[in-house]
């Protein structure tokens, strides 16, 4: 049995998954900075109660943090979180290929 269609190919996932290519890059964006907040607070070797001190959060909320609920987190937020563990969040610019 022959296809003659080709299965679609997406840059990320998110672009598979979201309905516009500006809420792809949203969840980009999000994802990116979700996961460099987990990693800085896996390195500290802290309890969860000493981390969400250090980021200023209650537990549930830094256990959504850790257990990866994107959808409780606008790019703000984990903005502000970044910041609260010490990383330096840079944006780059580029033109969209044409």
């Amino acid at each position: 049995m022959s296809h003659d269609k080709s299965p679609a190919s997406f840059a990320s996932v998110w672009d598979a998954l979201e309905d516009s290519p500006t809420e792809a890059a949203n969840m980009r964006l999000r994802s990116e900075l979700m996961i460099a907040v987990q990693q800085a607070v896996a390195s500290w070797g802290i309890t969860q109660a000493e981390a969400a001190k250090r980021l200023d959060v209650t537990q549930p909320r830094l256990n959504d943090l850790l257990r990866g609920r994107i959808a409780k987190f606008s790019l703000d937020a984990l903005s502000l979180l970044a910041a609260r563990a010490g990383l330096i969040v840079r944006i780059e610019i580029t033109q969209a290929a044409a």
